[in-house]
Order: structure tokens, then sequence, then C-alpha cells
């Protein structure tokens, strides 16, 4: 059986992105700005092993995507693991808190974003106070998102392309720095000293998981992706598999260049390795490129939670009005507003360090809600073909997530139940709303299938 076809999965939504559109966006999401730091804090655990933590963090990401790329295909509707949890537990309450933590992270990442944006990358060029350019900053995001999903990915397609580069750069003056005679590649095999090798990799791939976290959000646009079932499993993947790629050669290029202890000394790691080359490259040029990154990350985010809140607000899960969408644009311009002005009060009042590690635990406990669901939702039947993933695959990736979860500090556990129980009065409120305007649907009861 062939899957639906755009007429046969009715959305309002346009369907206007390709599957090189859906590539570039999950590449420019998982890519983002984190690598350009990351490899300073990865050589502290991982000493010259930099590309080893990288590959493991890369197929425990690929356990998780492998869930979602069963799930999106089967269930098409935006609101991502909100809607899975929603079918597999059949509890709006539950549906509601994966989705909302989800958003919580994604309002929280953007709010990050802003802040470096407005940071000391721009402060190479022009000295401006922090918060009333992220406050500006988070407004253009948002304009640019309520122009339309093709316009918004469009410019990720440059914006990708040109964070891509500043590691190809690396990578390359790094390759003719080892053609000269400069360097020492038994670095790439030395792990700290005192620490098993199987330690300092695993603890590695705690902190390298972080970037590959982006990918998540690509469930979110699946209504607007033409021919989701054969488009979405490959560009999901494609795109894993090409940001793990750079991500080894950068490390390999990291340790090569230079030693572990100058990496950790370094607040712009990848900076200091091409100037170790001795090699002219300007360096200005890569806090043009980080100030691109975050821009892109931002935007990607922000698309990601205006799609989810719309989602789930079309899932009766949020209020009504979230819904709203632009006559000629087809955007969900209420649902953008609503984000993007949680995101400026966050930029304003938020410890966003431990914002930024709470971000990780609630994505964590969304993907563990995913893949639970796959299994869960193998008794669901489907009138249309999608990818389906070996039985395993999720099995391993819920270990996976427990183990990252095992990782997190006792303060972010304790302010991530927090958020938590801010989701669980709203999902009350939503529900005493509905039961006033006389919708109230019938609690704990699944959504309608897509294909139904």
């Amino acid at each position: 059986m062939t899957p639906h076809t755009e007429a046969e999965t009715p959305t309002r939504l346009r369907r206007a992105v390709t599957g090189p559109l859906l590539y570039a966006f999950i590449l420019g999401d998982v890519l983002g700005a984190g690598i350009y730091a990351l490899m300073g804090v990865l050589s502290e655990k991982a000493g010259g092993m930099l590309w080893a933590p990288l590959i493991l963090a890369l197929l425990l990401a690929l356990l998780t995507a492998g869930s979602y790329a069963e799930l999106v295909t089967k269930y098409p509707k935006a609101g991502g693991a909100a809607v899975f949890a929603e079918r597999a537990f059949r509890s709006r309450t539950v549906s509601f808190l994966v989705g909302f933590s989800m958003l919580a992270a994604g309002v929280t990442s953007a709010a990050g974003l802003a802040i470096a944006f407005a940071g000391d990358y721009l402060r190479t060029f022009i000295d401006l106070p922090t918060i009333p350019v992220a406050i500006v900053f988070l407004a253009i995001v948002a304009a640019l998102n309520a122009r339309g999903v093709r316009e918004s990915l469009g410019a990720n397609l440059v914006m990708t392309a040109i964070e891509l580069s500043g590691l190809v750069i690396v990578i390359v003056v790094v390759g003719v720095f080892l053609g000269g005679g400069g360097g020492d590649l038994s670095r790439v095999t030395a792990a700290p000293e005192g620490t098993p090798v199987a330690l300092a990799v695993l603890s590695g791939a705690v902190i390298a998981y972080y970037s590959f976290v982006g990918f998540e959000t690509s469930a979110n646009l699946i209504e607007e992706v033409r021919s989701p079932s054969r488009t979405y499993p490959r560009a999901l993947f494609g795109a894993l598999l090409t940001a793990g790629a750079v991500y080894v050669l950068v490390g390999v290029a990291s340790a090569a260049a230079l030693p572990p202890a100058d990496l950790q000394e370094s607040s712009g790691p990848l900076l200091a390795v091409v100037e170790a080359t001795g090699i002219s490259v300007p360096s200005w040029l890569f806090s043009l490129i980080a100030l691109i990154a975050v821009a892109n990350g931002a935007l990607l985010t922000m698309i990601m939670t205006s799609r989810l809140t719309y989602g789930m607000s079309e899932q009766g899960l949020l209020p009504e009005v979230l819904s709203r969408v632009l006559p000629r644009r087809r955007t969900p311009w209420v649902a953008i507003v609503a984000t993007t002005a949680i995101a400026m009060l966050l930029a304003l009042v938020g410890d966003l360090a431990t914002l930024a590690e709470t971000v990780v635990l609630l994505l964590l406990i969304v993907f563990l809600s995913a893949n639970v669901s796959v299994l869960v939702l193998r008794r669901d039947q489907v009138e249309h073909d999608h990818f389906r993933v070996w039985t395993v695959v999720p099995v391993l990736g819920i270990a996976s997530c427990l183990l990252l979860m095992s990782q997190q500090r006792p303060v972010i556990w304790l302010f991530g139940a927090g958020l938590l129980a801010v989701g669980v009065v709203l999902s009350l409120l939503a529900r005493i709303g509905r039961r006033r305007e006389g919708d109230q649907p019938e609690a704990d009861a699944p959504t309608a299938s897509p294909s139904s």
C-alpha cells in the first residue's frame, strides 16, 4: 500500500518542505552553535580521543531517531512527541506534560541563544547592551518565522552552509598543517592520564550527546513536508550521519593540532585550533560564523516551538486560539507570538546556566516517552505505509535515555520538576476552560488517527 498523498492527509498548513529543505533543517539544527565550544569541554573527559565519544553519542542519538522515524511517518501530525504520547498512554495529562517538556526546552533554548547572540560574539563587531539586543533578535526571528516556513527554511539553507563551512575550514587547515609535518596524530588515541579508556569515552559521550540534540524538532514540521513517509527518514538519518562525520573529523583535527590542556584553556577552541596551524584565517571570521550558527539555531528552535504549540492546540491540549493561522501565509501566528513572548521573558529573568542544563533533562524525558510510545503503539495499525524500526532499537533507546538522565545534577531535577508542576497546573486550567465552553472531549481519550 502506498503512502497517503497530501490530499489524503488533509492539513491547513502548506506542504512546502522538500527533502533537501528538511535535510538542511535537521542538519542546521543538529550542528548548531555547540560544536564551536564543545571540544575544550570534551577534551577534559576524553583527552585526545575526542572522536570516540562523538561516535558513541551519534549511535545513542540514532536509537531515538529510529523511534522518531517510525512515529512521525506513522502519525504525520504536528505536535510530535505529545501526539505520540497521547496515543500510547491514552492520557491527555501525560500528552500535555510531554508536549510541555518540549515547549519548555524550546523556548528556554531560544532565550539562551538570543543571549549568546547578543554577547561576546556580537561585541567582536559592535558593543551593545545584551538584553535589548536579545529582545530585538527574538522579534526578528519571529517575523521571519511568521513570513512562512519555506522562507524560513530558505534562510536556514544559507546559514547551515555558512556554519558548516566553518567546520570544513577547521578540517582543511589542520589537514594542510599535518601534511606539512605539523601537529601530532598520536594524541588522537590518548585518554586522560589515570582514566580507563572505556570510562573516558562514556563520560565524554554524555557531553557529546548534547551536540546531536535538535533532530527532534523536525517532527513538528511533518504536516508541511511533501511525501513524508518517504522523505522524513532519509532526511533524518542523512542529516545525523552527516553531522556525525563532520564532528568526528573536527574532533580528530582538534586533537592533532593542539594538546588537550591547550583546548581546555580556550573559550574558543576551534579558533585556537585554526590559529595553531599558522595558516592565515582572519579571527573575525569565526566570530561571524558563530553568530550565524547561533541565529540559525534560534530560528529553527522557534519554528519548532510555534509548530508544536499549534499542533497541541489542534489536539485540544492548549487553548484553541493558538491554532489560528495567517490567511495568506498560513503560518500559526498566535503560536509564534506566544512562544516568542515567553522566550523574551526568559531572556530577561532566567538563570540561563541552570536553564540550559534543564533543557537537556526535559528533552531526555521527551525522548524516553517517544521510545516507549513506539513499543506501545505497535498494536495500532494505520492505512498507509510508514517506516518501521527494529524492536531492539527503541529498547536500547530507553536504556540510553535512562543512562544520560542518571548523569544530571539533583538541582536540575528539582528545577525540571518545578517546570513540570507548572505544566500540570496549565493542563488543569485548559481542561476547566474546555468544560466551560461545553467542548470538553472525553477525559483521557486518544485523538483520532490521521488516517481516519
